[in-house]
């Protein structure tokens, strides 16, 4: 089998999606389709179904994942292994993160790295916290960024860059909008919107309605995304809690009120996941290195 087969079929199979594939690889789309077939003959199996215009792994297919993963995951292993530690970073590196932290934080990180680094192929890709972690986990992304604690995990090492401070996103004119804070008890009798759980911003608020007790405001509605639930508060819907990066541009331009919470839950960290080994790539080992120096002095703002 050729490596750049398994690396194509390792897209189209977290993608299921031959044209988001060969946009990803920078391939045309025939080609993606080419090396598919190629795989498939030196296979003699079919790795994916295309019926009902929907593409699905086959059984086969969904054996081959772990170990295309790990062969290509090998594979990067073995050339920093016999390369030049001292060479100048090269080659490409896939970095992930929540949407909010994609549109917000990353950027001036990458844009330092670039400077730094300009051989290195920058992929960025945005998805959920678990999502995310899997790739990391599987080696489809090097570097990945979430909001919380990251759980314990053998194969991957997880470090908090920061604080974020979380803030209260309510409709213009809400009687909470005019607090410069909200202690949690405030919150009593409120519906909330909330993206669905499992989500990390889910989590969040969860915590801070365990922590509140019979002074908890009530979840009343859900929504897909960070984006959906400032719009949804801006037209009326309920209240958020969010990191206020994802708040800052609404609240700037009148469109939702952003009050800092204050007490136990009105904070979550800022964390940055690898996994174990990858450091010694000089490319992740840089990234990591730009990371904690633009995130740490980010500091997610001031003490509530």
């Amino acid at each position: 089998m050729e490596l750049r087969h398994l690396r194509t079929f390792s897209a189209v199979a977290r993608t299921l999606n031959f044209t988001r594939a060969a946009a990803e690889l920078n391939y045309a789309q025939s080609s993606v389709t080419e090396q598919i077939q190629a795989l498939e003959t030196r296979l003699s199996v079919k790795l994916f179904d295309r019926a009902h215009r929907r593409l699905t792994l086959t059984p086969a297919g969904e054996r081959l994942v772990a170990y295309a993963d790990r062969m290509l995951l090998l594979e990067r292993e073995a050339l920093t292994a016999v390369g030049d530690d001292a060479r100048e970073p090269g080659g490409p590196l896939t970095v992930g993160g929540l949407e909010t932290l994609c549109a917000h934080r990353l950027p001036p990180v990458l844009a330092r790295y670039r400077r730094l680094f300009p051989k290195v192929r920058i992929t960025l890709r945005e998805g959920g916290r678990g999502e995310l972690r899997e790739e990391v986990r599987r080696g489809g992304i090097d570097v990945a960024f979430t909001f919380g604690t990251a759980p314990a995990d053998g194969l991957l090492a997880s470090e908090t860059l920061a604080r974020e401070r979380l803030v209260v996103v309510t409709p213009p004119g809400h009687r909470l909008a005019a607090h410069a804070r909200i202690d949690g008890p405030e919150l009593r009798g409120e519906s909330f919107l909330a993206t669905p759980p499992g989500c990390g911003f889910r989590e969040m608020l969860d915590c801070l309605i365990d922590s509140l007790g019979a002074a908890a405001p009530t979840v009343d509605a859900q929504v897909a995304s960070m984006a959906a639930l400032c719009r949804c508060a801006a037209a009326g819907m309920g209240c958020a809690l969010l990191p206020e990066t994802a708040a800052a541009g609404p609240a700037a331009r009148g469109e939702v009120a952003a009050v800092p919470l204050t007490g136990a839950a009105s904070r979550t960290g800022l964390t940055m996941t690898w996994r174990h080994g990858t450091e010694q790539r000089p490319s992740v080992r840089e990234f990591l290195a730009a990371a904690r120096s633009v995130l740490g002095e980010a500091g997610g703002g001031g003490d509530p």
